[in-house]
C-alpha cells in the first residue's frame, strides 16, 4: 500500500506553492480506516510563517475528525529521502504511535522505510499531560 501513499504525496507535491526556496515538499497520511489526507508546502513572504506539507496534511486530517494515523509519505522534489523537519515530527508524533510507518520517497518511489519512533525518539507526547 506504501506505493500508494507515495503516489498521494506526489499529487500533492505539485500543488506546493513554494516560490523562495523552489524547494517543494509533498506529504500524504493514511488512517487505520483507509482514508488518505495530502499536503503540500506553502511559503509566504514572511518566511517563518509559511507551513509544512506534513502540516497541511494533518489540518485536512483533523477537519475531517481524525482517526489513528498508520502511515505517512514525505517526498521533496529537490532531496531524496526528504524527513519531516523537527516541527513536523512533533506534530506528527501527537496523532501517531511510535510504530506508524514513514515512507522517505524519492522520484521514484519509497526509498527508506522508518518508523516515527526511530525519528523522534523521545518526542513530547500528549498522554503524559493526563
Amino acid at each position: 500500500m506504501s506505493h500508494d501513499l507515495f503516489e498521494a504525496a506526489k499529487t500533492a507535491m505539485a500543488k506546493a506553492y513554494a516560490p523562495y526556496s523552489k524547494f517543494p515538499v509533498g506529504a500524504a497520511l493514511r488512517t487505520e480506516d483507509g482514508r488518505v489526507f495530502t499536503g503540500a508546502n506553502i511559503e509566504v513572504a514572511s518566511y517563518p510563517e509559511g507551513w509544512c506539507a506534513e502540516t497541511t496534511a494533518l489540518g485536512h486530517y483533523i477537519m475531517a475528525g481524525g482517526g489513528k494515523i498508520v502511515e505517512i509519505a514525505v517526498l521533496a522534489e529537490r532531496m531524496a529521502k526528504c524527513s519531516p523537519c523537527g516541527g513536523c515530527r512533533q506534530r506528527l508524533a501527537e496523532f501517531c504511535r511510535p510504530d506508524t510507518k514513514l515512507y522517505l520517497c524519492d522520484n521514484t518511489g519509497v526509498a527508506e522505510t522508518v518508523t516515527m519512533g526511530e525519528m523522534l525518539p523521545y518526542g513530547f507526547r500528549g498522554d503524559i499531560l493526563k
